[in-house]
């Protein structure tokens, strides 16, 4: 029994020692501890970073968008006059005029008896500017208003003020062109109906430089063949050569 004891007590002191050994060891730090600190405050930096990049990010100023200019409206082109015919009398003279209007081109003619000016040129937007034929001083400036054109016409170095209404076949203005034996004939007609009923007309007609007598044509066929001296000619309307003159 006396031996016995001895080996208990030894057997006893070294479980304790081997209790007292692994208790140790579980107490004792691991070499890897600070690694799982610095693992932890790596997302800290790399947040801060991110917060730091957002905000110089918000700090920059946005680039404004560029601006598209707007595009000019495109102007609408002048109103031109399909078709119009207009005669009157001008004013402190015995003289007649008229103007025919074909898709903006414009033809007019002045005439006395005596006197006579063919005018071209264009209308647009309601004014019309014309510059005579033989003389480029001739002129005539008008306005269309309604149905009615008004304004001044200068021949020989004199101005006048008219005032034409529009006017319907047999109104309106005539000519006829042919050559004979070399010189070129031309006449013109204007034609306008009264108040009661009845026609006036005035026109001229010129083989080169010489002024012909000119006959009356007839309102009820206005376009019918006429002669003047020697000569058989046709006038024709309006229609027909405001394009190839204006």
């Amino acid at each position: 029994m006396s031996k016995l004891g001895p080996v208990i007590t030894l057997a006893a002191g070294a479980v304790l020692a081997v209790g007292l050994g692994a208790a140790s060891i579980i107490a004792m730090p691991t070499a890897d501890t600070p690694a799982v600190t610095v693992a932890a405050e790596a997302p800290t930096v790399q947040q801060n970073l991110q917060a730091g990049a957002a905000g110089a990010n918000s700090a920059a100023p946005s680039a404004a968008p560029s601006a598209t200019p707007s595009a000019a409206p495109t102007p609408e082109p002048p109103k031109k006059t399909v078709k119009a015919d207009f005669g009157g009398r001008v004013k402190g003279t015995g003289a007649l005029v008229a103007i025919s209007i074909r898709n903006g081109k414009a033809v007019g003619y002045f005439c006395d008896g005596r006197i006579e000016a063919w005018f071209k040129g264009q209308e647009s937007d309601g004014a019309l500017n014309l510059t005579g034929v033989a003389d480029k001083h001739a002129k005539v400036k008008a306005t269309m208003s309604g149905s009615k054109a008004k304004g001044t016409l200068t021949v020989g170095g004199k101005k006048w003020s008219f005032f034409a209404p529009t006017v319907k076949k047999p109104s309106g203005l005539y000519r006829a062109t042919a050559t004979v034996r070399g010189a070129k004939l031309r006449a013109g007609w204007i034609v306008l109906k009264n108040t009661n009923g009845t026609y006036t007309q005035v026109g001229a007609a010129f083989a080169g430089e010489q002024q012909l007598d000119i006959p009356k044509i007839d309102p009820a066929s206005p376009t019918a063949s006429v002669r003047i001296g020697d000569t058989t000619i046709s006038p024709q309307d309006a229609d027909t050569f405001v394009e190839e003159m204006g």
